[in-house]
């Protein structure tokens, strides 16, 4: 439906390739480089792909490649319809689509619709005066009463959300970097814009786009102050220490910003594309109004990559989300933004086990799983020295940022681990060695990387797994988190409380089809789970591949 409630002919269309996919996040500057230059690049993410399409993956999210000053690493776009000189030209580009798509893969970009660089020709052109043609493309207020700052709104970066121009004696707004001025969703000229670059990169061939902080595109109309909260979060050294105290009611999550996604939504059905949603909602009914049939086609489920190794706190936070979405969510274990699953579940290789066993239950959740470029290798974060810090958050805040998860993917033994032949834009991490490559842990069956391998594998391998088979959590308590898809597939997880291996009492024809840890076993079924450890059971055989 489109904003007045009429339907259209694409209403409700899901592109068949998307359903029961596994997707993979490309750090694009991390991933691999071609030429020397220590950065990412699309030639050397081109040479990479078989390794994507031998580990089982089905999309594949890029993080920007469009032209930009690098203040937040292409988060800060100059051009919606260029490629970033760093990381190569358009033809490359249009050489990683056609090597995808003839690996069985599809691609999505990353659009940024909330805000441009500050050296976007738009914004350049809407500081040259108050009449300027695309002054009305931002949003500029006049200064408040006291001379200050519009409204007492903050930037996710810290300090207000909001920077005096001289020039013409307004504001302009910035949920980011003052180098990152938010776009002005009220104007239908913004609007038209971005449909045709929508348009545009679906007709390059881009399978889709993944939307970044989909949820902030549109304020209020009245710009009032947020709320204080009254408790607001303990302080943990993250970056929220100013954002986390306000209540934002008034800046994100606001009316109308779904029926943006409307009208994107008949470009991209008219393409067989898909349209995924970084939406930061934390609650799984608000998050359902984004993902309904004439919306987007799906959102990350972000609680996912919150969870504490704790079984109760696992269910009480992913049931939720399926009940309210179903199969509309895709599930993170990592991202470029947030640690690495084995990181999160205790580092090394308690952590790179537990993430696996996460992982499987992950695949076992109706929607589309995603890894994040090295889970695949069960990489924890990376340590790195003093003084190397890119991430906008720590050169703004002081805290720790997001570089330990975007250091560079480690290929093969060698110098910078085969990421490149120069020096990496970021040191590739003094816990990193030759043992932590993709190449050394090629053709090991016991390896993170073959086990990552043979998981999606066996979940391709089962409808229950990859279709609309019902889910039905069935333990409710206890370290054992499992679900049921239909009458088919059982898996279980668990999470340990340090009373050793756990034993489930399943039909006689149960028959085990993947488990993360090899002393797993059944036996006329019964089922026994050692502690941070998954498996997969066809409940009958006839399920079993």
């Amino acid at each position: 439906m489109d904003s007045t409630g009429r339907g259209d002919e694409h209403s409700g269309h899901r592109p068949g390739w998307w359903l029961g996919a596994v997707g993979y996040e490309v750090y694009v500057r991390s991933f691999a480089d071609s030429d020397g230059d220590g950065i990412g690049d699309l030639p050397g993410l081109r040479a990479r792909l078989p390794h994507l399409a031998d580990l089982g993956v089905d999309v594949v999210w890029l993080t920007p490649v469009t032209p930009s000053p690098q203040r937040d690493h292409g988060y800060d776009v100059a051009d919606y319809l260029g490629v970033e000189p760093d990381y190569g030209t358009l033809d490359d580009l249009r050489g990683v689509l056609d090597d995808a798509h003839a690996l069985g893969l599809k691609v999505l970009m990353d659009l940024v619709p909330n805000h441009t660089s500050d050296l976007h020709p738009w914004f350049l052109d809407a500081c040259s005066g108050r009449d300027a043609a695309h002054r009305d493309f931002y949003v500029w207020r006049e200064p408040g009463p006291d001379g200050g700052p519009p409204n007492n709104w903050v930037s996710h970066f810290g300090g207000p959300a909001w920077t005096f121009h001289a020039a013409t004696g307004q504001y302009y707004m910035h949920l980011f970097l003052p180098e990152q001025p938010d776009l002005n969703w009220a104007e239908p000229r913004v609007w038209a814009a971005f449909e045709d670059i929508l348009t545009a990169w679906f007709e390059r061939g881009v399978d889709g786009v993944r939307i970044d902080v989909a949820h902030s595109l549109v304020e209020d109309p009245h710009f009032r102050d947020n709320p204080l909260l009254d408790q607001p979060p303990s302080q943990d050294g993250g970056t929220g220490s100013v954002f986390d105290r306000f209540a934002h009611i008034h800046d994100l999550d606001q009316p109308g910003v779904v029926d943006i996604y409307r009208r994107w939504r008949r470009i991209a059905d008219a393409h067989d594309a898909v349209l995924l949603g970084e939406v930061y909602v934390l609650d799984p009914g608000k998050l359902r109004r984004y993902v309904t049939d004439d919306a987007l086609h799906s959102a990350f489920a972000f609680d996912a990559i919150k969870v504490a190794w704790d079984a109760q706190e696992i269910r009480s936070t992913l049931a939720p989300y399926v009940a309210a979405c179903d199969d509309r969510l895709s599930w993170p274990l990592s991202s470029h933004d947030d640690p690495h699953a084995a990181e999160r579940f205790g580092g090394g290789e308690v952590g790179a086990r537990r993430a696996l066993a996460y992982l499987t239950l992950l695949c076992a959740l109706p929607g589309v799983p995603f890894l994040f470029q090295g889970d695949e290798l069960g990489l924890d974060d990376a340590v790195l020295p003093e003084g190397v810090a890119e991430d906008p958050i720590t050169l703004r805040l002081g805290v720790r940022g997001r570089d330990p998860q975007r250091s560079p993917m480690p290929w093969e033994p060698g110098p910078a681990l085969g990421f490149t032949l120069g020096t990496p834009w970021l040191p590739v991490g003094s816990n990193r060695g030759p043992a932590d490559t993709a190449a050394a842990q090629q053709g090991d069956p016991g390896s993170h990387l073959e086990r990552t391998r043979e998981l999606l594998a066996t979940r391709g391998r089962l409808p229950a797994l990859t279709g609309h088979a019902p889910l039905e959590w069935v333990v409710d308590e206890g370290p054992v988190v499992a679900v049921t898809r239909g009458d088919e597939v059982l898996v279980a997880l668990h999470v340990g409380d340090g009373e050793g291996d756990a034993q489930l009492v399943l039909p006689e024809e149960a028959r085990l089809c993947y488990a993360t840890d090899p002393r797993a076993f059944l036996v006329d079924g019964e089922l026994t789970l050692p502690e941070d450890a998954a498996v997969i059971v066809a409940l009958d055989e006839e399920t079993a591949p």
